[in-house]
């Protein structure tokens, strides 16, 4: 039966048969596209949700991988980020997997951020772990009465932090480390709320979240295949930062990877583990 496991991924560990003769475990990372910055006295958008599981597959299955897009941040007119789009892993007698989109960020006029993966920043912050999953896939966006400043995005490690004051945004909320690549790289971080004038602007959470802006210059985009929300725009009607898109990430045996992919993944070796890591969406066929 498949085995889902805890948020924090680790390296696979080669449970399954070798050689390609027997079904095998492969182990999955999967993170969606991050939430949009809002645009004026606005705040940062959610990360990406962020699932792992561990799943026995049979030889011959095919894994479809979707690889979510980062949500826009807002341009134009003040008013809310868009969220971002979904990620997902599916097959024959596999346990679907999707994470949801962050939220996109809140703007102007008491605008609330978005519920999602995580949620993005606004009055009040959107809930994280939107549909929910067990174990959470994410966190609330920060909240807080806009004035000139705004709060943090959620991320899969942490709230978004809560508006500071009138002229300094919250921070983006942290995401998780994960040594699924045999290294430990951390992802899905919230983005940072808008600043005012001199104020200090909220910091992109840990894992790729965008900071917030404090000039006319649009807000710090989400890192691009980390799923981190875009960081919110200040209230001079700067706008707010794009959400980083989504990746999906397996691990399994070396002896048992099969070498049919399609959609181009990045391959590399760690130790007796085989590691694909999808940028765009694709399939592996076990």
């Amino acid at each position: 039966m498949p085995i889902l496991s805890s948020r924090g991924a680790g390296s696979a560990r080669g449970f399954g048969l070798t050689g390609g003769k027997g079904p095998y475990d492969i182990e999955f990372l999967v993170i969606a596209g991050g939430g949009g910055g809002g645009r004026g006295d606005a705040s940062g958008g959610g990360a990406g949700g962020y699932r792992t599981s561990t799943q026995l597959v049979a030889v011959g299955t095919v894994i479809t991988v979707t690889v979510g897009d980062g949500g826009a941040g807002k341009t134009g007119s003040d008013g809310q980020g868009t969220s971002g789009s979904n990620s997902e892993i599916s097959g024959t007698g596999l346990t679907t997997i999707t994470s949801a989109g962050g939220g996109g960020g809140g703007g102007k006029v008491l605008l609330p951020g978005l519920s999602g993966g995580s949620g993005g920043g606004g009055n009040p912050g959107g809930s994280g772990n939107t549909p929910s999953t067990n174990p959470s896939q994410g966190n609330n966006g920060g909240s807080g009465v806009p004035n000139n400043a705004g709060s943090g995005g959620g991320g899969a490690g942490a709230n978004g932090q809560n508006l500071i004051s009138a002229n300094n945004g919250g921070a983006g909320g942290a995401g998780i480390a994960s040594s699924i690549t045999g290294s430990s790289v951390t992802r899905a971080g919230g983005g940072g709320g808008g600043a005012s004038g001199a104020g200090t602007v909220g910091a992109g959470g840990a894992g790729g979240g965008g900071a917030g802006s404090g000039s006319a210059a649009a807000a710090t985009a989400g890192t691009a295949n980390t799923g981190g929300g875009g960081g919110g725009g200040s209230d001079i009607g700067s706008s707010g930062g794009a959400g980083g898109k989504g990746v999906v990430i397996l691990s399994m045996p070396l002896a048992s990877f099969s070498g049919t992919t399609t959609g181009s993944p990045t391959e590399s070796t760690s130790g007796e583990n085989k590691i694909l890591v999808f940028n765009g969406s694709g399939s592996y066929t076990a």
